[in-house]
């Protein structure tokens, strides 16, 4: 079977493939790896290619990611975190060295598709006062020349995400979009480079946060189907946030000569918990029409052709910083253990589907004894204890969990703690105030969750193939490097 699909490719090399896959876009999601138990990397890769994605970023340079996604047909782009700058800044020795180890290395010996090398992730968020603007301009030229050495300049092209408080309009329209003064210059240079070599701009958009932000802010203009009252500029209308703000960019860009600069959104969605309007009804109706724009191949009022976006995000990460806020655990489309959160048209007649083969730990919960007294002065550092080593951000008020009862919430609180530690035998005492049940003490719509089990999973089948899998391998393969010469796949 595997052959004859080959075959096919092959023909449609020859007679027309480009005309058949014109307009066809694909999904792209950010991959975090910030979890106490994250899904094992074949599992999600095997999630992505289910639900259609064919591309996907990572924050860091994660192997064993990297790995799994090897000839799997998604597209990468692998992230430099921002604590590296400095090193990658100062010599290109070091950018050589990070290039060989998680660039070339994986494309060689593991036929991962890397395309993209993302430098940083938001150094100019005026929170870091100043702290990355010194060294994120000669890291990414270092990086760039690394690439050019290793022999993938072409193949490999680099980028910096960036978040929106790069630019602003002091008009308060679209139209009126430019780059911040204290960062104009650097910008400039950095898209001009970006330019001679062939990357993209890439761009975080989050309207949660505009609403989450702004108390006043217009609850519907942060949707795309929405009863907003629409914003005016000149001849255009925007109806919803997200194209104003993209717009705003592209203004910036036409202004300072970049007018056909290629941009790509690096980071958009909607959480599910952690504050009011972190629910799922939001996340369900802001990611599904965002879906059906990329999936319809829609643009912007000054940009009608379509951006690459990469949903954030695709799993869960418990392990996350919650100094933005407690929603920053919960941006996936799917829970913690690839399970749905809530039902996605995915397009192509496709419905979002959960993770195969997930291990879980066992089937038992633990919680408040019913013996033990709320009013016990211990319990309160005992609940603070769990939730100082677990992700207790559900109970938070407006969050899914936030209107559980005192005993209930301490039950929550020891539960996660005791998922968290692996069920380990002395990880459900809190003092004597705890116990195991193998009931579900889960109300809707807050859910006691069981941890995955990592020590069950296989983190990779056998290799062992017999003479007659080897011989079906290399007449695959052969077909393979035959349909890629003719079609110039490079």
């Amino acid at each position: 079977m595997g052959q004859f699909r080959l075959l096919w490719f092959f023909f449609l090399c020859l007679f027309g493939y480009e005309g058949l896959t014109k307009g066809v876009l694909g999904l792209a999601s950010n991959w975090g790896l910030q979890s106490t138990h994250p899904l094992p990397p074949n599992i999600v890769v095997k999630l992505l290619k289910d639900n259609g994605f064919n591309k996907v970023k990572l924050f860091e340079a994660d192997p064993e990611a990297l790995k799994a996604l090897g000839r799997s047909g998604i597209q990468v782009m692998v992230g430099i975190p921002n604590d590296m700058l400095a090193s990658l800044a100062s010599s290109v020795r070091n950018a050589e060295a990070w290039v060989q180890q998680n660039v070339s290395n994986y494309i060689s010996k593991y036929g991962t598709d890397i395309r993209h090398v993302a430098v940083a992730n938001e150094p100019f968020l005026q929170n870091y006062k100043d702290m990355f603007v010194r060294t994120t301009f000669p890291a990414l030229q270092n990086i760039q020349a690394a690439l050019i050495k290793a022999g993938l300049g072409r193949q490999v092209k680099v980028t910096v995400p960036l978040n929106a408080d790069v630019y602003q309009t002091d008009t308060g329209l679209p139209s009126g979009g430019n780059f911040r003064p204290d960062i104009h210059d650097l910008m400039i240079k950095i898209i001009k480079f970006l330019q001679d070599n062939g990357g993209p701009l890439t761009i975080n958009i989050y309207p949660f946060l505009s609403l989450q932000a702004d108390p006043s802010f217009p609850k519907e203009y942060a949707f795309f189907n929405n009863t907003a009252s629409p914003l005016v500029d000149g001849s255009i209308i925007y109806t919803n946030v997200y194209d104003a703000n993209f717009d705003t960019l592209i203004s910036a860009l036409e202004k300072n000569g970049f007018g056909q600069m290629p941009v790509i959104i690096g980071e958009v969605g909607w959480p599910t918990d952690g504050d009011p309007s972190a629910n799922v009804d939001n996340a369900r109706r802001f990611n599904q029409a965002l879906f059906n724009r990329i999936i319809q191949g829609q643009g912007s009022p000054r940009r009608r052709t379509p951006p690459d976006v990469y949903l954030f995000s695709l799993i869960d990460e418990d392990n996350k910083s919650v100094l933005p806020g407690n929603f920053e655990r919960h941006w996936g489309i799917f829970n913690y253990d690839g399970s749905i959160k809530y039902p996605l048209d995915m397009g192509n007649g496709r419905t979002i589907v959960p993770a195969k083969g997930v291990k879980y730990l066992a089937r038992q919960w633990c919680v408040l004894s019913p013996s033990a007294s709320i009013s016990d002065p211990d319990l309160a550092q005992s609940i603070s204890y769990a939730c100082q080593y677990a992700d207790c951000t559900s109970l938070a008020n407006g969050s899914s969990c936030g209107n559980l009862d005192a005993q209930t919430k301490a039950s929550y609180a020891f539960n996660v703690y005791y998922q968290t530690m692996n069920q380990m035998k002395d990880s459900c005492s809190f003092n004597n105030s705890a116990v195991i049940t193998k009931v579900d003490t889960s109300q809707s719509p807050c859910r006691f969750e069981i941890m995955i089990d990592i020590g069950k999973h296989e983190l990779a089948p056998s290799s062992h193939k017999s003479s007659a899998a080897r011989m079906e391998s290399l007449l695959t393969a052969l077909i393979l490097v035959l349909a890629l010469v003719i079609c110039g796949v490079h």
